[in-house]
Formats: C-alpha cells, sequence, structure tokens
C-alpha cells in the first residue's frame, strides 16, 4: 500500500506578504495630528478661521489620509476641535491639550457662521458620501457627553444639530439618546432640546417641529426631558409657551384628547356588551365628557360605533332589519342624551349613512332606521329636510336618496300643512 510522500520543506524560507494584505496599526493620534496640523495651516488667519481653505484642505486629505477608517474621528475634530475623551472633555497628550480652534465648538460664533460651518460639513459629505452615517452615529456619541461641553459649546452643537435634523443630514431618531439622567436632572437636556426644536421652526416652520417630534420618537418621552421635579404638564406647557412652541402644545394636547377618546370609546362598548343600566351609561358618558372636554357629537359617534359593534349581525338584508330595529330600540334613550343640538343630530344622521353603505347588508335598512330616530325624536324633522337638501354624505348618496324620496315628500308637506295653518291662526 503506498503512502503519500510528504514535500520537502525549506528552513529559513520568508513568506512574502502583498502590499495589500499588510495591516496598517489603527493611530487615530496621528490621524488627529494630521488633521488638526491641516486646519491650523489652511484655516487660521489674522481674521479667524478661512472656512473655504478648510473645505479645500478637507477635500484634498481625503486622498492621503483613511477617512473610512478615521471618519467619527475626523466628525470629532471638526465639532469639537480634537478627539473627546469618555465624558466628553479633549484628550490630553501628557498634559498637553491637543485642540484646533479651526471647529464648530470655538469658532461658530452667531448663527451665520453655524451656516457657514454646516456648508463645510455638506461640501465634505457630497464628496464622501459613507461620512453621512458615520455622522449619525458620531451624534449618537457626542449627544451623551452634553454635559462635559461648556454652555457655549453646547448651544453650538444645539444649533447645527437642529440644522442637520431640518435638512435630513442626521435622522431625527438620533436624538433621544440626550435623555439620560445625568443630563436631565440639571435641565442639560431640555434646553438643549428646546435649541434645536426653535431652529427647526426657524427652518421649516411649525409643520416640521411637529414631524420632528413625531420622527424622533419624542412624542412619547417628551416628559422624560425635563427633571424629575419639574415633570408637571404646567410647567412642560410653559416651557414650550415661553420659546414660541406653541405648535407642540397644540399637539400634545390633541395626543391627550385622542387618548382620552379611545378610552371613553372604550369604556362604551365594555358598558354596552356587559349589558349595564342605560342610565348608569349615560351618566358616565357626561361625566367623561366634562372632564375630557369632549364634544357631544363625538360623543354620538362613539355611542353608535359602541352599539353597532356590540352585535353580529345576520348577512341577510330581509332578516337584519328585524334585528337592527330591535337592538337600536334599547338604546334610543342613550342616543336621545347626547343629541341634544342640531349640529349632534346631523353628525349622527351622517354616521349611519356612511354605515349603511359600508356595510352592504343594512344598504336597504337606511330609511327605517331614520325612521325609527325620527319616531322617537332623536332626529329632528328640520335635521333630515337639511340633511336631504345639502348636508348628507355623498356616500351611496343616489342610493339613499331613493329610499327616502316619499319620507322626504311626506315632511315636506307637513311642513307645508304647518305653514299654511300658522298663517290661519295669524
Amino acid at each position: 500500500m503506498s503512502q503519500k510522500v510528504e514535500l520537502p520543506s525549506l528552513t529559513g524560507h520568508r513568506t512574502k506578504t502583498r502590499k495589500r494584505d499588510e495591516k496598517k496599526v489603527y493611530d487615530p493620534t496621528g490621524f488627529r495630528d494630521s488633521i488638526i496640523e491641516g486646519l491650523d495651516g489652511a484655516g487660521s488667519t489674522e481674521a479667524g478661521t478661512d472656512l473655504e481653505a478648510v473645505s479645500k484642505f478637507l477635500d484634498a486629505a481625503g486622498n492621503k489620509l483613511d477617512y473610512r477608517r478615521y471618519g467619527e474621528a475626523l466628525l470629532e475634530i471638526l465639532l469639537a476641535g480634537g478627539l473627546l475623551a469618555p465624558g466628553g472633555s479633549i484628550q490630553q497628550d501628557g498634559e498637553k491639550m491637543v485642540q484646533t480652534t479651526s471647529c464648530v465648538f470655538l469658532d461658530a460664533t452667531n448663527m451665520d457662521r453655524i451656516r457657514a460651518w454646516d456648508q463645510v460639513f455638506i461640501k465634505l459629505m457630497r464628496r464622501y458620501k459613507y461620512l453621512e452615517k458615520m455622522l449619525t452615529e458620531e451624534m449618537k456619541k457626542i449627544l451623551v457627553y452634553l454635559r462635559g461641553f461648556t454652555e457655549e459649546s453646547r448651544m453650538r452643537l444645539a444649533y447645527i444639530t437642529g440644522l442637520w435634523v431640518a435638512n435630513g443630514l442626521i435622522l431625527p431618531n438620533t436624538l433621544p439618546v440626550i435623555i439620560n439622567e445625568h443630563q436631565v436632572k440639571d435641565g442639560v437636556a431640555v434646553d438643549f432640546m428646546l435649541e434645536i426644536f426653535c431652529i427647526v421652526k426657524a427652518e421649516k416652520g411649525s409643520t416640521g417641529v411637529i414631524n420632528l417630534v413625531k420622527k424622533s420618537g419624542l412624542e412619547s418621552q417628551m416628559d422624560q426631558l425635563f427633571p424629575t421635579n419639574k415633570r408637571t404638564e404646567e410647567n412642560i406647557k410653559n416651557s414650550f409657551i415661553s420659546r414660541d412652541l406653541n405648535e407642540i402644545v397644540a399637539y400634545r394636547a390633541t395626543q391627550v384628547n385622542a387618548g382620552a377618546r379611545k378610552d371613553v370609546q372604550r369604556s362604551i362598548r365594555e358598558a354596552i356588551e356587559n349589558e349595564r343600566p342605560i342610565k348608569e351609561i349615560i351618566s358616565d358618558l357626561k361625566e367623561a365628557s366634562q372632564k375630557n372636554g369632549l364634544q357631544e357629537q363625538e360623543l354620538v359617534v362613539m355611542i353608535w360605533s359602541s352599539v353597532m359593534s356590540s352585535m353580529e349581525w345576520n348577512k341577510k338584508e330581509d332578516l337584519v332589519q328585524e334585528q337592527a330595529m330591535k337592538h337600536l330600540k334599547i338604546y334610543i334613550p342613550l342616543f336621545s342624551s347626547f343629541t341634544s343640538s342640531t349640529k349632534s343630530e346631523m353628525v349622527l344622521l351622517n354616521k349611519v349613512q356612511e354605515y349603511c353603505y359600508d356595510n352592504q347588508n343594512f344598504l336597504k335598512n337606511f330609511n327605517k332606521i331614520v325612521l325609527l330616530f325620527y319616531k322617537t325624536e332623536v332626529l329632528s324633522e328640520e335635521v333630515i329636510l337639511k340633511w336631504n337638501k345639502d348636508s348628507h354624505s355623498q356616500k351611496g348618496w343616489s342610493v339613499f336618496m331613493e329610499q327616502m324620496k316619499k319620507f322626504i315628500e311626506w315632511l315636506e308637506q307637513a311642513e307645508s300643512e304647518s305653514e299654511e295653518d300658522s298663517e290661519d291662526e295669524d
């Protein structure tokens, strides 16, 4: 049986490594020194930093320095002037702080200068697209160091962050990282975020502010920006008003109202499913209405929706009519209690119309439901006639107009006779 013969090996043989396979030593401080030297050489003038020269240097340096590897370090230097140590201080070489004045923290002294620095970043990222993703990642780190920066540096960071969020350079969902205990307790987080909201409002208006609230995820965390002892609704509201951010106050009120409506809707549905006495349901609803500032027309829509969803309806048109009349009669007192105005009546009538159109097994029963509500004085003659004339929904209108034709004619005739009788009496 043959055996494999081992190939002879040469002792002392050196394997040549290809240049592209050689691993370069990771040297962020060396990169920092090269960038700072270039920034100081290109940007420093007697009149201050020449940002045009800075942009030209950064554009050319990318061909020699490894931006892909040191991109986040580059962004730190352009923002803070040097590499950041944990906590936000500038890294030192022994006793010496290595920092350039050609950076946002030290050079962006006003809003015009902030915008000029913004253009430096935009030009850089147009040239090196991969830096955009790095910026979002870098901001997640920098935004937890706010307490480590001077108040002046924080405000300048807030201004440029506001521009970046407004113009899509960083993702809005980056911002909630500022919510951590050490930044919240001293009011640093909320002050920083208020500045960002103001910048976004100046750039994109009220719509931009509300979009930021939604897309950032802060709508459900807004109170957590405030120190624990200042999380009252009154204080939160006043903080936004003091910065002319009334749109956030209005939006939050709408959200609270929407939550209240959901709670009320759920309570009505549960009460009907549990067959609670109608008087108790009416009492609870009036209390909820007063507490949450709900309008009568909102409540009557909730009642209709809850009453109709509490039944499993027969799919046969000829059988569903009897079932519907029997079911609705039970809740006539409930409908009557929340249709005290013509506006509420009209809202209910249109809701009935839309329901009958959307649920085809009810299509032929619309006039029967309206007649029931008319006879039980839930809907008035005046509202039905106005609905027919110019206040109806367009859903299935041609079908329902035909259904209601004889009833409308009867109402109009009765109204005409009533007017004639009134004239005779006069």
